[in-house]
């Protein structure tokens, strides 16, 4: 109550509407005001994809463009009943008075959330054609032409500062993982990535990317100047009441500098053995492996399968008063209480072997190395599981036994290796089917023999359809899979006498181990995922 007072007492003072200061003060969302008015109406929220069905200007000789980027309005199509007009405040009179007095005809008002209105506007009409707000046209055709003092400026002007907050604050909302701001020869394309894919969100002019480029890399405190080589920073914001982290990376193309922003909302991460959906025998052998004390336990798996939320999860299991836990990262994600964490910087020469060897004169009982990407890395590694340390880390391979075969070809030897190693998970990250909208279906006799189902019993899968609550794609959420393999004996045997990853993964399996393709197969049985979802993650190399 004492936060609406406040709010209340904004609005009186400044003249500007109660749903705005609310939205500025952070204590609604865009989401929840929508999905009020939308009530008070008795209607449904027109979602971002309905707005993108409006393929050009409705009455763009009655409705200018300046009108209804300050009205927050778009008009969506003319019916016999009127126009429907899409509105971030539906209950804005003067905005249907003056829509109704143009056109001459009754306004049928819908709702829209505005981040979604202002990209519709945006595309239906370009800023540089309408003239009223000029970003584009100050800039040159050739972004190399513009010096420093220039692209400060046009960073710094209200459309671009207007158009990248708007880019932010909707992928967060929409709960995007990235944004992927891409300059090609014709337009600048804005996609998010939800669940692991990509989807395309805006389009903009391309006469915009220095500016835009150059407005992120202000945020994130990278040189504007400087335009050929890659750079890397962080940007840190408020968004909607909430602090969000965002890995900011640019790198030179044809066209311009492309950026992308890994969103890193602390709110929405729990390094919780229960949110990695990883099965309980494999959480079982990973804290077992973790309790161990010396070796060396790998997580592996490519960019962007949750490697990383793994560990950071075990470390939280095993982090306590009487351990010394140190890591060492590019980049920290997340920081967690009572760890000390160490971030890798090459330009000076810390690297993660010299960092490695440095932190092993502080005493460590556990180490985590984000990742091992060279012999001297692995090495000095090995040396510190040898002497009563242990040591987590990750690789970037596509099973756990091709993880020997990974350290083998950086010239690691195979006993030293057999003498540490205590565990390798491998994992990916799936898409979960959206509970609201699968379907399923019972699988038929040919493919339950492919898929080694037994035979005496009816086994039903289950298939993406799409709806509005997962962006009709059919997928909410993601989870993982994952295979841990044990050096039990014989696979210690096997790695000792040179055997490669197929060899060593089989024997693994005779021995009991799942394999990713049968974990996901078990989930996509269960209804978790769909087996389409398996093959493309994963694959069958049965």
């Amino acid at each position: 109550m004492r936060a609406l007072e406040r709010a209340r007492g904004v609005s009186s003072e400044n003249g500007q509407p109660l749903s705005s200061v609310l939205l500025q003060l952070g204590l609604v969302t865009e989401v929840d005001l929508a999905r009020t008015y939308a009530a008070l109406l008795g209607r449904e929220v027109t979602d971002g994809a309905a707005l993108e069905w409006v393929q050009e200007p409705v009455l763009p000789e009655r409705l200018g463009a300046r009108f209804l980027r300050q009205s927050r309005a778009l008009p969506l199509e003319e019916t016999e009943e009127g126009l429907r007009v899409a509105m971030a405040n539906p209950l804005d009179g003067y905005t249907v008075a003056a829509i109704r007095l143009a056109t001459g005809q009754d306004v049928l008002r819908e709702v829209a959330r505005p981040a979604d209105l202002e990209s519709a506007l945006n595309r239906l009409y370009p800023e540089d054609k309408d003239g009223q707000d000029g970003a584009g046209d100050h800039m040159s055709d050739d972004p190399a032409e513009e010096d420093t003092d220039r692209l400060k400026d046009l960073a710094s002007e209200a459309p671009i500062i207007r158009l990248v907050n708007q880019t932010i604050f909707r992928a967060v909302e929409t709960r995007a993982s990235d944004i992927h701001i891409e300059p090609f020869e014709d337009r600048l394309l804005v996609r998010y990535r939800y669940d692991g894919v990509l989807h395309e969100v805006d389009s903009q002019s391309p006469r915009v990317t220095p500016a835009l480029i150059s407005r992120i890399k202000i945020m994130a405190k990278l040189d504007i100047a400087e335009r050929r080589l890659p750079q890397d920073g962080r940007i840190k914001l408020a968004v909607r009441g909430h602090e969000i982290d965002f890995r900011v990376s640019t790198v030179p193309s044809l066209h311009g500098e492309i950026a992308v922003l890994r969103v890193l909302d602390r709110t929405t991460v729990s390094f919780d053995y229960s949110r990695l959906g990883l099965a309980p025998g494999i959480i079982d052998a990973f804290r077992a492996a973790l309790e161990l004390p010396n070796g060396i336990v790998l997580v592996t798996g490519p960019t962007g399968s949750g490697k990383t939320t793994t560990l950071y999860t075990g470390l939280s299991g095993i982090n306590s008063t009487d351990r010394n836990v140190m890591t060492v990262e590019d980049p920290i994600e997340y920081q967690l209480g009572g760890i000390n964490q160490i971030q890798v910087r090459p330009a000076i020469g810390l690297t993660f072997a010299s960092l490695l060897r440095a932190i092993l004169r502080q005493d460590p009982d556990v180490i985590m190395v984000g990742e091992i990407r060279d012999l001297e890395t692995a090495q000095i590694a090995v040396q510190a599981a040898l002497t009563g340390h242990l040591v987590l880390s990750t690789l970037h391979t596509n099973s756990a036994a091709a993880a020997v075969t990974r350290l083998r070809d950086m010239g690691l030897e195979d006993y030293l290796l057999t003498a540490v190693l205590r565990g390798i998970l491998a994992q990916r990250l799936v898409r979960k089917l959206c509970p609201s909208c699968r379907r399923p279906e019972i699988v038929q006799p040919e493919l339950a023999r492919k898929l080694e189902l037994d035979p005496g019993r009816e086994h039903t899968l289950w298939h993406a359809t799409g709806c509005s609550e997962c962006r009709h794609t059919g997928y909410r959420g993601r989870s993982a899979i994952a295979e841990f393999l044990r050096p039990s004996p014989t696979v210690t045997k096997l790695i000792l006498s040179g055997a490669d990853h197929g060899e060593i993964e089989r024997a693994a399996v005779a021995e009991g181990m799942v394999t990713m393709f049968h974990a996901g197969l078990r989930a996509a049985l269960d209804g978790e995922t769909s087996l389409e979802e398996i093959s493309r993650i994963v694959g069958n190399d049965d």
